[in-house]
């Protein structure tokens, strides 16, 4: 029998696959860390999404931990070397989500590029604002992606359905690889060219503040930013000025570099046109929920040899 700690929340059902194994399955674990350091000390496997930080300290509780199992695909909570150095294996769950994010991805650009679907209070105090809120269409428009794994390509295949161009970055993605339907492009033809402009890159070094004051510039002024991976790839700073000038047509932002963000860090959010904003839940419906929590477990079980 194996010890298996689940920290954060997940669709319990496929807990069930784990009943011959010790389960401890405390959701709020993650939010008090001297306990979730003393329950993961005789754990074989956890359980994480995004707010657990895997570390050097947590690995040093848990001598006995085989797997980290990651009801997602973000691994910037993790120490991957720390890992890799103790013989802990990570298992995300890799593409459970991808249909999630691209309807998100997609939603978020109907709304800012059609721009008439905040109009109800407006109509219900009596205006009729017609003709100022015609919008864009996405047939003919330019989308690129930053990034082309998986959830970009299931945006892309979405995409070409409603008729738009397709550019994709992505240094990682050989040049003789299958790219349909994005044509590859340079990180500036991407930003010069298209109407929006969606990420899907990890926060790295390379990534961290990539779309700032300078990508900005190099966009049209009507571009769309979309960022449903991780905070910190956007400057929100600059997004938000940009968006009060004028320089930007729409911003779609799921993650935040402060999440939940500060009081202060909030404020500057309040007022801001054609600004969206959720809880880093792109990833999370019912359905991407279960398929997410299932291919965990079943992940952490086949490490563990069921």
């Amino acid at each position: 029998m194996s010890r298996i700690v689940v920290t954060e929340f997940m669709d319990e059902a496929p807990l069930g696959l784990a009943a011959a194994h010790d389960v401890l399955f405390d959701p709020e674990l993650h939010a008090d860390r001297p306990a979730l350091l003393a329950a993961v000390a005789g754990a074989d496997a956890v359980i994480v999404r995004n707010k657990t930080r895997v570390d050097v300290e947590l690995l040093d509780a848990a001598p006995h931990l085989e797997v980290v199992g990651r009801l997602g695909v973000g691994l910037d909570n993790i120490d991957m070397d720390a890992c890799a150095g103790r013989g802990v294996v990570v298992r995300p769950a890799t593409g459970a989500n991808a249909i999630a994010v691209a309807e998100w991805v997609l939603g978020a650009m109907l709304v800012l590029r059609r721009g008439v679907f905040g109009a109800t209070e407006r109509i219900a105090r009596g205006e009729w604002p017609r003709t100022e809120l015609l919008g864009g269409e996405l047939h003919g428009a330019t989308l690129g992606l930053i990034g082309y794994g998986g959830i970009a390509r299931e945006v892309a295949r979405r995409a070409a359905a409603f008729g738009m161009r397709i550019l994709a970055h992505d240094p990682y993605v050989p040049d003789d690889a299958d790219w349909s339907p994005a044509a590859p492009a340079s990180l500036d033809a991407v930003l010069a060219a298209s109407d929006v402009i969606s990420l899907h890159v990890p926060l790295a070094a390379d990534t961290s503040g990539l779309i700032g004051m300078d990508a900005i510039a190099a966009m049209k002024d009507t571009a769309i930013v979309i960022n449903s991976s991780r905070g910190g790839i956007v400057d929100e700073s600059a997004v938000v000025a940009a968006l009060r000038a004028g320089r930007l047509g729409g911003a779609a932002l799921d993650v935040l570099d402060e999440e939940p963000p500060s009081e202060d860090r909030a404020a500057m959010y309040l007022d801001v046109p054609r600004l969206i904003l959720s809880p880093h839940v792109a990833g999370i419906t019912h359905e991407a929920n279960i398929r997410v929590s299932r291919a965990t477990v079943e992940a952490v079980l086949e490490e563990l040899g069921r």
